[in-house]
């Protein structure tokens, strides 16, 4: 039977369709999703280290999430197991607890059990499977088109790490057709295939980031195309567009869209937002929505939202409802978007062909995803952050505030356009300034959207606890600055993080708490810092581990470039007191920047904190005057200004920086912040202050007498000496982002 199994699974193979014989076998063919999926990221960290914990896949159709399955299963050395929720039931659970208590059993053995669509499980399906991952007899990995905060039940949930994939982008799905045509093993290398460019974006166009989608189109368009004279298969723009003609709209009436959706539409008309009202709802009508339901959560809004603000609008709604219930689709769409204008003006109109340029937008462009602070944030905010960033209007003067409710790529559409009759006239002036004042904020980056959550898991106590008590030990006045550092930098948990300047660990611990799911990567300049640091990372787990790199003697940028993954790209770059201790800003430093150029992202930024000495503490400020001849006091204050006053090209400053990045395609936000603390001066730092041979003590011998010097030490010993003073302190905060190549 094993024989004629075999051979019956390559005749499978062989006449499976493109897009299965096309799945990736292997982490290097797998396309797209470099956000969690990314060089330095924890997920493909675990895959190679065959180090997995419990994962939940929720992403769309064709995101790759039964590959990324199939890759594991092929990497790993646990036993694997593979169910579909839509076929198998408890009696399948169970004999895989079985094989897998077996497999640990006999040959201590794990087993990763991926459970398809599970969000088909019902409730006691998922809780046959709970103790199982509870105890660790299988890791679960599951694959859901469906918002697991809701779908799946939330034990699991809390016990795994979810990861969110999103639709491929253009890029991504030429590469894979590209893949296909190449292939002469799984695809059509063995063929004298020639794919028309414009045959290529019109595929691509219409797939709509679905990867299964753009294989199929190319799979029917060869299979039903015959080659020509010269034995080539032509794909012209024709053949394609009858290969695949409607675009596929993501939509589940049960689902995240459905919500995400209706939410967008209701806050758009709260808004009021015309433009965006229509594009909605047109998604929704595109989509299927029915219009009934549609109709009764506007009659609500009418109620809600409107009020006795306009009397009229339950009666105007209602009606609109009515009328639609007596001439249906297709014509009722025109009741349909009456409504939903009137509603954001607050006043009936007769322009609703404006809903019919909104339809015939979203059949024309590719679909654009709901931006992130309209989404609706009842259920899964904390999770993936929906509903993030949203500006309630009500809590605004006039009961409107500028910020954008249509999807990034529209925003600044015009749909609607105010007539000059009735009362619709006297709407227009206000619709146009509201759209003006859209504008100018869409410009100061106002109302936008924030980024998206893209991986979510459980928190580990005890590595939690291990990271608070280690950040709590940070004295108040670093605390502050490593804040506000990561408030501009804003981390999201899936992102790489490289620290320039680690020493003590400041921010490398901090970034290791905020980024769970990406990565850490940490540059040590000082060998006793690299010891001790290397020392305290072995109390967390080994993937949660930041990745320390002690530099060379002379911390040259060219040897951290080889020590790292050579197609490593860092979201975040961090670092403090990096210019001000390697003199970077003075001198030609091309090894830097090229270093920061080829490790950032393309939307990557480089944030950096540095104190400035010319505005910090003196310490003349700290003796009491009195304890010194007033001469001497005035010799000493005198002294010490003029080494800031003389030296100033050797201290960071804002200027030199500006200057330093007028040359370079960068843009620049900074940003002065002065503070006051107490600071305990310890014996082992008045020692080093103070110290014969200090620097600042050589320095005052070059202008006062050694007498002179001596008296001043010893009243700094006597004074200061374990107190705790008021201290003056002074950083820039500087926001490095490179300039995209096309808006050069």
């Amino acid at each position: 039977m094993e024989l004629f199994d075999q051979y019956r699974d390559q005749v499978i193979a062989t006449e499976a369709p493109l897009a299965a014989r096309m799945r990736p076998r292997s982490l290097a063919e797998f396309v797209g999703q470099s956000a969690i999926l990314g060089e330095g990221r924890l997920l493909r960290r675990a895959i190679q280290a065959d180090q997995l914990s419990s994962l939940i896949f929720y992403g769309p159709p064709g995101t790759g999430k039964t590959t990324l399955a199939q890759i594991i299963a092929n990497t790993t050395k646990a036993h694997f197991i593979a169910i579909n929720a839509v076929l198998a039931g408890v009696q399948a659970i169970r004999e895989a607890i079985a094989t897998a208590q077996e497999k640990r059993g006999l040959y201590n053995q794990r087993t990763i059990l991926f459970v398809d669509e599970v969000h088909r499980f019902n409730k006691s399906q998922q809780d046959a499977l709970l103790p199982w991952v509870e105890n660790g007899t299988v890791i679960l990995i599951g694959a859901t088109t469906e918002n697991p905060y809701f779908e799946v039940n939330k034990a699991l949930v809390s016990r795994s790490r979810i990861f969110q994939l999103k639709t491929l982008t253009a890029s991504d799905l030429k590469q894979i057709v590209q893949q296909a045509i190449a292939d002469s093993e799984r695809g059509y290398g063995d063929r004298n295939l020639q794919l028309d460019k414009a045959a290529l974006e019109h595929l691509v166009n219409i797939a709509n980031g679905d990867a299964r989608t753009v294989l199929n189109a190319l799979e029917l368009a060869v299979l039903t195309t015959r080659p020509n004279d010269q034995d080539i298969i032509h794909i012209t723009l024709a053949v394609a567009e009858e290969s695949i003609q409607r675009r596929a709209v993501l939509y589940d009436k049960e689902g995240d869209a459905h919500f995400d959706t209706i939410s967008a539409f209701i806050k758009s008309l709260r808004g009021s937002d015309a433009d965006a009202a229509l594009y909605w709802l047109a998604r929704m009508v595109y989509a299927g929505e029915d219009p009934r339901f549609i109709f009764r959560r506007m009659l609500i809004f009418a109620g809600e939202d409107v009020g006795l603000a306009d009397p009229q609008a339950v009666g105007v709604v209602n009606a609109c409802a009515q009328a639609f219930d007596r001439i249906g689709l297709p014509e009722g769409r025109y009741p349909l978007a009456q409504a939903a204008l009137y509603l954001a003006t607050a006043a009936k109109s007769n322009s609703v062909m404006g809903f019919f340029d909104a339809l015939a937008l979203v059949e024309k462009e590719r679909e654009s995803e709901v931006p992130l602070h309209l989404r609706d944030a009842s259920r899964d905010q904390e999770g993936f952050g929906h509903g993030a960033g949203y500006l309630y209007p009500h809590a605004y003067r006039d009961h409107w505030v500028a910020q954008q409710y249509l999807p990034t790529s529209l925003q600044g559409q015009v749909l609607y356009q105010p007539s000059t009759q009735g009362y619709e006239a006297g709407i227009a002036e206000t619709v146009v300034r509201q759209r003006e004042a859209q504008l100018a904020a869409l410009v100061e980056g106002m109302g936008v959207e924030m980024p998206e959550i893209l991986s979510m898991g459980p928190v580990d106590s005890k590595v939690d606890r291990w990271l608070q008590r280690t950040l709590s030990q940070t004295g108040k006045r670093l605390a502050e600055i490593r804040d506000r550092l990561f408030t501009l930098a804003a981390p999201q948990r899936h992102h790489v993080i490289l620290d320039l300047n680690a020493g003590s660990g400041l921010l490398t611990w901090e970034a290791v708490r905020q980024v769970p799911e990406g990565g850490v990567y940490a540059w040590v300049h000082q060998p006793q810092d690299f010891a001790a640091l290397s020392e305290q990372i072995l109390a967390l787990p080994e993937l949660l581990r930041p990745n320390l790199i002690q530099a060379s003697a002379e911390c040259r940028f060219e040897d951290l470039l080889q020590k790292l993954p050579s197609d490593l790209t860092c979201d975040r770059i961090l670092a403090r007191n990096l210019f001000s201790t390697y003199d970077l800003l003075s001198t030609d430093n091309r090894q830097f920047y090229q270093a920061l150029q080829t490790l950032l992202s393309q939307e990557g930024q480089f944030i950096f904190v540095e104190t400035v000495p010319q505005a910090t503490q003196r310490l003349y400020r700290l003796l009491k005057p009195e304890t010194l001849p007033k001469k001497l006091y005035a010799s000493l204050q005198k002294a010490e200004e003029a080494y800031y006053q003389t030296n100033t090209a050797q201290f960071f400053s804002a200027a030199m920086v500006e200057t330093w990045l007028t040359t370079l395609p960068w843009t620049l936000q900074l940003e002065t912040q002065q503070s006051h603390s107490e600071h305990y001066l310890s014996s082992a730092l008045c020692d080093r202050w103070f110290a014969n041979q200090s620097a600042y003590i050589q320095h005052l011998r070059q202008t006062l007498k050694d007498k002179d010097v001596e008296q001043i030490r010893q009243q700094f010993i006597r004074q200061l000496h374990n107190q705790t003073v008021a201290w003056e302190n002074t950083v820039i905060y500087g926001v490095i982002s490179p300039i995209a190549p096309n808006a050069k």
